[in-house]
């Protein structure tokens, strides 16, 4: 049975006031189950980044309700949030949001700073995110000397270190080249599918979003469709499966070419000829 984590209600974004008002987001209303994989697609301007601060708790909507495994966040103090937030979420973004100068591992550690894990902790788990990422080597450099790929990756680990429930990633790989990029995505759907992780991708790249077990596409501030590619997929495996099969008995005589066992078909006829 699938577990709700994310429940939306109404959700409206407004910036502005009068002559400037501009409405970001128009009654959205979704639900996110645990462990998925979703993408949430749109043009620049379409409201698919909006809905993802808000959704990660990074700005409070205008009008209506967002709960996180049945807490409703919008009766939640600021301080609350934040608690929250640096607990269950973690954020891979384009920018990478990282100090240059400082080392590797201290980039990584600072959400366990922020939650107050001890020193000793702090490093263990640091470096446990990042062997994941396959950057351990990497702790002691500083973050400017990395490249592109490496630095997306250590970002990864700071997202993971905390074990959170969500990653919230915004065009994670925009900035990257693509076999880089295919790096990046193979880690992020292996954190999704082998530690339960829910993975909410924010982006324009339609082959990143195919790879999702869902796709929420939005225009001018409102879901336009809302598709489980996963069930989609499953059902097309399962018909290629069977074809696959079918094709194998015929093979080895044990259908004919419509496909019916040879014993059924010679039944049928005998049947047939008594009548």
């Amino acid at each position: 049975m699938t577990e709700n984590l994310l429940t939306v209600r109404g959700l409206h974004k407004v910036y502005g006031k009068r002559d400037s008002k501009f409405e970001a987001l128009r009654g959205i209303n979704l639900k996110i189950n645990r462990g998925e994989s979703v993408a949430i697609v749109g043009k620049s301007g379409s409201g698919k980044s909006t809905l993802m601060h808000l959704l990660a708790l990074l700005d409070r909507p205008t009008k209506g309700e967002i709960l996180l495994d049945g807490t409703n966040t919008s009766k939640l103090k600021q301080r609350q949030l934040n608690k929250l937030r640096n607990k269950e979420f973690g954020f891979v973004f384009q920018q990478f949001f990282m100090n240059a100068n400082d080392t590797v591992l201290n980039n990584v550690i600072l959400p366990l700073k922020i939650a107050g894990v001890s020193a000793k902790e702090r490093k263990r788990r640091a470096m446990h995110a990042l062997t994941i990422v396959g950057l351990e080597s990497k702790a002691k450099n500083k973050a400017s000397d990395l490249s592109g790929g490496q630095k997306q990756r250590v970002c990864i680990a700071r997202a993971i270190v905390n074990d959170p429930a969500v990653i919230f990633a915004d065009e994670p790989t925009g900035n990257l080249d693509s076999n880089t990029g295919a790096k990046i995505e193979e880690i992020l759907f292996s954190l999704n599918r082998e530690k339960d992780i829910t993975l909410i991708i924010v982006t324009h790249d339609e082959e990143l979003a195919e790879k999702c077990d869902r796709q929420i596409r939005i225009t001018d501030g409102r879901i336009t469709s809302d598709e489980d590619i996963a069930e989609e997929r499953e059902l097309a495996e399962m018909a290629q499966e069977e074809k696959e099969e079918r094709h194998r008995k015929h093979l080895s005589g044990d259908m004919d070419a419509d496909g019916l066992r040879d014993d059924a078909t010679v039944s049928h006829v005998k049947v047939k000829e008594v009548k």
